[in-house]
């Protein structure tokens, strides 16, 4: 499967579920502002390695909320702590997707240590993350969306050709903002 097909998923089932959703820097935002485009949405511009720490914020602060983070292998190896903090808080209304690709794609396709050894779905357990699954096909990933915990998609390298996110950080920042400020998502 295709990164930018499991976040086109990942990006329906969050709105149908009324999700805020996170994505992570670089090609995966870019292809999640192409797909499904919302206010609902936090695109990260910088902080590679933070979209998993950035959502496990949001659901602790607003936990009527259901929240969903997408996070790249590579991301996630730079900051396995947000394994273990996840586990702790262990949130109801979280869901920390990782598209492991084995590369990081938004800076040349380098190879990351899932490549070859590296297994982030057992890390997650290791760091005692109550809900794990790993995901390799659409139907896969569509029924583990209502899941909390980690969910690990396994995808195959590549970027798909979008434009740059149309929206300056002030302009994602506000309307996010604005769209989560109520204290609950019907308000």
């Amino acid at each position: 499967m295709k990164r930018i097909e499991a976040i086109s998923i990942i990006a329906r089932e969050a709105d149908s579920q009324g999700a805020l959703l996170v994505g992570n820097i670089g090609y995966p935002s870019r292809e999640l502002f192409a797909v499904g485009d919302r206010a609902s949405n936090f695109y990260m511009l910088g902080s590679m390695g933070l979209a998993s720490s950035i959502g496990l914020g949001l659901a602790l602060a607003l936990p009527k909320w259901r929240v969903i983070a997408i996070d790249g292998d590579g991301a996630v190896l730079m900051n396995l702590g947000t394994l273990a903090t996840l586990a702790d808080q262990d949130p109801d209304n979280y869901l920390l997707v990782i598209l492991d690709n084995g590369c990081y794609g938004s800076t040349g396709s380098q190879p990351t240590c899932t490549s070859r050894r590296a297994d982030l779905a057992k890390l997650a357990v290791g760091a005692g993350v109550s809900e794990v699954k790993v995901a390799a096909t659409a139907g896969e990933v569509r029924s583990d969306m209502a899941k909390k915990g980690v969910l690990v998609v396994k995808v195959e390298i590549g970027n798909a050709d979008v434009p740059v996110i149309e929206l300056s950080s002030e302009e994602i920042i506000e309307r996010f903002m604005a769209r989560s400020a109520p204290s609950s998502p019907s308000s």
